[in-house]
């Protein structure tokens, strides 16, 4: 997801940095972002839901009450895999 984000940026000649999908999305020509937008319903909601997966599920002391794998399951998994999909396949439109 964050790959492909920061690909479209460089399709259009840009650089992105850092891990944050929002901002990735944000940070994209207002023409591109605004046609991603148009391709993903409720965009920047499923960037949200992405962003703060990001640290807790790949570090083991970020939750204060054990590790990852005792907060997130198979139905977080699976809607994350959803939102992912959507932009990613919306992303590799916008670049073919």
């Amino acid at each position: 997801m964050e790959k492909a984000l920061k690909g479209l940026h460089l399709r259009h000649g840009q650089q992105a940095w850092g891990h944050g999908l929002g901002r990735s999305w944000r940070e994209l020509p207002p023409a591109v972002a605004a046609a991603l937008a148009v391709s993903v319903s409720d965009l920047e909601d499923r960037l949200r839901i992405l962003d703060a997966l990001y640290i807790p599920t790949r570090n083991p002391d970020s939750l204060p009450d054990g590790p990852p794998t005792d907060h997130f399951g198979r139905l977080q998994s699976e809607d994350a895999l959803r939102h992912a999909r959507s932009i990613v396949d919306a992303i590799a439109a916008a670049l073919a």
